[in-house]
């Protein structure tokens, strides 16, 4: 008795990471292998919620060299099939349409997300059984994995972001300034420590710390306080990197008062506050500007955003193998009667995690995995971060400090100590 062909079908969701192709590339070349049909799904959700599909029939030649690119050979798409009836219905029938029975998603969260609202109206309302996984990619590594497990793209992304800061060192070395540069992450630090930890940034500054309830000034008050240290070593440079993630504890209202180009706040398909469209970079770099006028401190801020120049290049080689593995994982998970979980690796095993295991109770979506701050890997990473810390109010430690402020140490210490104590930061 002749085995059954099945078809597969593959789409990308959310924003490019690097190993996307080398996932499409290994589900293709496997699930070919084992006698199926493999068809590529253009721009994730967005055109089959539009009634009107647009594919491609993927081959073994087709993708046999594409692991090694960056980007989506399938393209992508943040559009969320889930918000409107109509929608969701097309994008069922646009699957049973073209015969897929397999439905492999590459993406973060909310491509999860959808997938799984997808299979499950399918089944519901059109007695149809779509089995489908998940392969979770993001740089932003905020995906519930277990601990020391990263989502695909995050090590290509940090060591790209570590170059780059690398360079800006140099540079502030060179010139006597300081970078101030924000990392993408949305409401985690995970990137923004990888490439500061990686980097030997002077300063790595991450939500997490502060509980996930933090101000803008808190932030300002963090970094001016290591700019006066620096001072006080003899060094008018460095570099802080600044999670993006802030901009999703700060109060809309606090935002909508620093913006100085954009009158309204911009939310994507999925209730996300556009954080690409903040330039949190240049709110940073006037509010420590303000700050450090206020203490009489005149050094060259530089501010720069690090993210889109990370999430097309080119995978490295751990992110390749890594994907290889995971697309696989994937078809063989598929292939052994498994549905409706996202695939991992773990202590070179393939081990599915169902995603009503993933949800967060309150939401109905899937948890968001934050940097642990009681790890070794983030004691070690503060550890070399210069600082103020409690022995730097001293008297003897203010004496060495206040020279380059125009500040008295009582003064010095009324504006900064609630900085190492974590309370409230003082009214000016």
């Amino acid at each position: 008795m002749s085995k059954k062909t099945h078809t597969y079908g593959i789409l990308v969701g959310g924003g490019p990471a690097p190993g996307i192709n080398s996932v499409i590339s290994s589900v293709t070349i496997e699930a070919t292998k084992r006698g199926h049909n493999v068809i590529g799904i253009y721009e994730g959700f967005k055109n089959l919620m539009a009634g009107a599909a647009q594919t491609e029939v993927l081959t073994i030649p087709k993708v046999s060299r594409i692991h090694r690119l960056g980007g989506s050979i399938l393209f992508t798409s943040r559009a969320n099939p889930t918000k409107k009836e109509a929608e969701l219905r097309n994008t069922v029938e646009e699957i049973k349409k073209l015969g897929i029975t397999h439905l492999v998603t590459i993406g973060g969260d909310d491509t999860l997300f959808s997938a799984s609202s997808v299979a499950a109206h399918s089944k519901k309302h059109y007695d149809y059984d779509l089995a489908f996984t998940h392969v979770p990619k993001t740089i932003d590594n905020d995906l519930p994995l277990p601990a020391g497990i990263p989502t695909f793209g995050f090590e290509t992304a940090r060591s790209e972001g570590a170059r780059i800061v690398h360079t800006y060192f140099s540079d502030a070395r060179t010139t006597g300034r300081w970078f101030v540069v924000v990392a993408m992450g949305r409401k985690t630090g995970h990137l923004a420590l990888g490439i500061g930890k990686s980097a030997s940034a002077t300063l790595t500054l991450i939500p997490e710390e502060f509980d996930n309830q933090v101000n803008l000034q808190t932030v300002v008050d963090t970094i001016v306080g290591c700019i006066i240290k620096r001072l006080a070593e003899g060094r008018n440079y460095g570099v802080v990197v600044v999670a993006e993630g802030f901009l999703e504890f700060l109060k809309t209202e606090e935002l909508k008062s620093l913006l100085t180009t954009q009158s309204s706040l911009e939310f994507d398909e999925h209730g996300h506050l556009r954080l690409s469209e903040l330039n949190f970079s240049d709110i940073l770099k006037l509010a420590i500007n303000k700050r450090m006028k206020q203490v009489g401190i005149n050094l060259r801020i530089n501010d720069q955003e690090l993210g889109y120049e990370l999430r097309c290049v080119d995978p490295c080689a751990y992110d390749i193998d890594y994907t290889r593995n995971l697309g696989f994982g994937a078809v063989d998970y598929l292939e052994s009667g498994g549905s409706n979980a996202m695939i991992t690796i773990q202590g070179e095993r393939i081990v599915p995690l169902r995603f009503e295991d993933l949800k967060d109770p309150e939401t109905g979506k899937t948890r968001i995995r934050m940097v642990d701050t009681n790890s070794l890997s983030y004691k070690i990473a503060r550890e070399y971060m210069i600082r103020l810390r409690e022995d730097d109010f001293t008297e003897d430690a203010l004496k060495r400090l206040t020279p380059h402020t125009n500040l008295s140490p009582k003064e010095f210490s009324d504006l900064f100590h609630y900085v190492v104590k974590g309370a409230e930061p003082a009214k000016v």
